[in-house]
């Protein structure tokens, strides 16, 4: 369910905001494409812990696309949601955004689907509740 354009608008919900760091870059200037998708890895990972209300492991990336370059010095936004629930793993589509540190801006970046299973303390999976938690929100 890759969107990969580069449409106007982000969805899914806010999961992470960071900046792009030289230790982050390449020689030349470019944010290193494992340091990005390790951004959206957490980014899915805080969205899958917060709707299974337990541990979560990545078991796999699909369709990774890289859109457009990232440079140092850039805000990257990370929204996530969730596309698909199943007993013991879900799927989130997760989209990278930059906004330069001089510019109002986002642009689309990278998108990629990632898919989570719940664990239980002993590190198996287990069953995510049908029913989201009550959101805590007024």
């Amino acid at each position: 369910m890759s969107t990969s354009d580069t449409s106007s608008q982000p969805r899914g919900e806010p999961a992470i905001r960071t900046i792009a760091m030289p230790a982050d870059a390449n020689p030349a200037g470019d944010i290193f494409g494992g340091w990005l998708m390790a951004q959206m890895d957490l980014a899915a990972g805080n969205v899958a812990a917060r709707r299974a209300r337990s541990r979560c492991a990545t078991v796999s990336v699909d369709r990774i696309t890289f859109l457009r370059p990232v440079f140092i010095g850039d805000e990257v936004s990370l929204y996530a949601e969730i596309v698909r629930l199943g007993r013991s793993s879900m799927t989130i589509q997760v989209e990278a955004w930059r906004r330069s540190r001089d510019g109002e801006e986002q642009v689309k970046v990278t998108d990629a689907s990632f898919v989570f299973v719940a664990l239980d303390q002993g590190g198996r999976p287990r069953v995510i509740d049908p029913v989201p938690a009550p959101s805590s929100a007024p």
